[in-house]
């Protein structure tokens, strides 16, 4: 009964599974990740506490199933993304992480594009969230942490140098970072053309190669995985399409969790204007991350409840979507943290749009619901005119592909049917898949998905509502651009007091 470690770490949670080549998972434990420590557009974590949570997972698990534990045969991570961990020269870890909410750097985006190329391929991804206006701002303000840096890693990078004591990671995590430091038609990177050394970029290999062993003297918790081999993996996205049997041309996937990723495969290098074009190696990926996914239901449902327990959440959805509506439909803008695809604009806000006496809460969480999938429509429209294709399905994954109402909207909204597949961790099944080809279980990743993913339930769009759907996403992107220029504005005041503050 030989088994894998496969790890995935979200940015709400870290999740370990021991898996077996069949897919079965022998046991399985999620911690819970602290928030990230935010302020005046900055947003940080602490790595060191991914370590520590690592640690405490691998007893967890050893605890559920100590035989399973004991045939591990392989370990690799996949961790979110846009999230940069600054490794010293001497190997330390030189300040928090800065995450992906992280918004410090627009102006330092805005003055790096007027300096930088605009003719390389990369200048117009130019923004705040992108790793080189974020490198370019530690530079500005903190210039003693930059006379120390080494390399910069992805979050499960870093678990993986712990791990190993190897600097390496792969070309899709840090894409980003890799496309600035290539030449572009002037025979200049933008690092260089920015004045950055790409010293800072760590050894890039694919995601099944093994990067090392794990080490010795990491503490009780590593030390009977000491000698097991280290596959590099890539990050959470792309280990949860592999997951879900997504990684094909003609498909796209959606995984939804504390935010939502969507994009479209094929072997086109399209661009589109506001996506990320990956290559991932034998396909090609056009999509990008947002700020907001499921995360933004479960605040509509804290304020509703006054309560952030995850029971009475959960509980408090499957009654309100039983609820009577309203027959005039709300419309939601999504932005409650700004917007990263297409938008790329960390001032943009959200909306309730066309409010009467007569809504319900029930109302409010259809509304979210749907705005959360008009926005992947948006993604999905612009790559499918880039690509040249019509996508023939959409594999939806994340917690909320769990609820049965969410699939029907995705479905309709998009106009595609919609399969969920059997595991409910997608991330951890792409990582074990990523282990067992490594190990020669299977001779591809293609074979792999083949062999574990299965399918769970198959949604059609209904074609009434994808009619009256096509009606309302019209009104939702006229009311994104109607609202636009107010929400930037309403953001921008926020440092400013308000008449009565101050008063007694």
């Amino acid at each position: 009964m030989d088994v894998v470690l496969a790890c995935d770490l979200g940015g709400s949670s870290l999740k370990t599974a021991l898996i077996r080549a069949s897919g079965h998972v022998c046991a399985q434990y999620r911690k819970v990740q602290p928030v990230p420590q935010s302020h005046s557009g900055f947003s940080e974590l602490d790595p060191h506490q991914w370590w520590h949570d690592l640690g405490q997972s691998l007893d967890a698990l050893r605890a559920m199933d100590a035989q399973a534990f004991s045939r591990i045969q392989g370990i690799a991570m996949c961790g979110f993304t846009r999230t940069q961990v600054f490794i010293g020269r001497d190997g330390s870890v030189l300040r928090p992480a800065i995450t992906w909410q992280d918004s410090r750097a627009e102006t330092c985006a805005e003055t790096l594009r007027a300096l930088l190329p605009s003719d390389h391929p990369e200048w117009q991804q130019i923004n705040a969230f992108h790793p080189l206006a974020r490198l370019h701002w530690i530079k500005q303000h903190e210039p003693s942490l930059w006379d120390k840096l080494g390399a910069v890693l992805d979050p499960k990078d870093f678990i993986h140098f712990r791990l190993t004591g190897q600097l390496c990671s792969d070309p899709i995590s840090l894409a980003r970072l890799v496309a600035a430091s290539h030449a572009g038609a002037g025979s200049q990177s933008l690092l260089a053309s920015a004045s950055l050394s790409d010293h800072i970029l760590p050894q890039l290999a694919h995601p099944v190669t093994q990067t090392g062993v794990v080490q010795k003297g990491l503490g009780a918790a590593f030390e009977a995985l000491v000698g097991k081999p280290v596959f590099n993996c890539a990050n959470d996205t792309w280990a949860a399409v592999l997951g879900l049997g997504a990684m094909r041309p003609g498909m796209a996937y959606n995984i939804s969790g504390t935010t939502e990723v969507f994009g479209v495969l094929s072997h086109s290098k399209a661009t589109a204007d506001g996506l990320l074009h990956v290559d991932w190696g034998d396909i090609d990926q056009l999509g990008g991350p947002s700020q907001n996914g499921a995360d933004t239901l479960r605040w509509l449902l804290s304020l509703l409840q006054d309560s952030s327990d995850q029971d009475l959440i959960d509980t408090s959805l499957e009654k309100l979507l039983a609820g009577p509506r309203e027959a005039q439909p709300l419309l939601f803008l999504p932005y409650l943290n700004g917007e990263r695809t297409p938008y790329w604009n960390p001032a943009l806000r959200g909306a309730l749009i066309g409010l009467n006496r007569k809504h319900s809460a029930t109302d409010m969480a259809y509304a979210v619901m749907e705005g959360v999938s008009f926005h992947n429509r948006l993604i999905l429209e612009r790559a499918e005119a880039a690509m040249g294709l019509r996508v023939h399905e959409i594999r939806f994954g994340g917690g909320a592909a769990a609820n049965p109402v969410w699939r029907q909207i995705k479905a309709d909204i998009c106009a595609r049917p919609v399969r969920v597949t059997t595991s409910q961790e997608a991330g951890l099944l792409g990582t074990a898949a990523v282990i067992w080809t490594g190990l020669g279980r299977f001779s591809s990743l293609e074979a792999a998905q083949d062999a574990l993913v299965q399918t769970a339930s198959f949604v059609t769009p209904d074609p009434e509502r994808v009619l009256f759907y096509d009606q309302l996403y019209q009104h939702f992107r006229a009311a994104e651009h109607a609202l636009a220029p107010v929400s930037m504005s309403l953001a921008h005041l926020s440092s400013h007091p308000s008449p009565d503050q101050g008063k007694v």
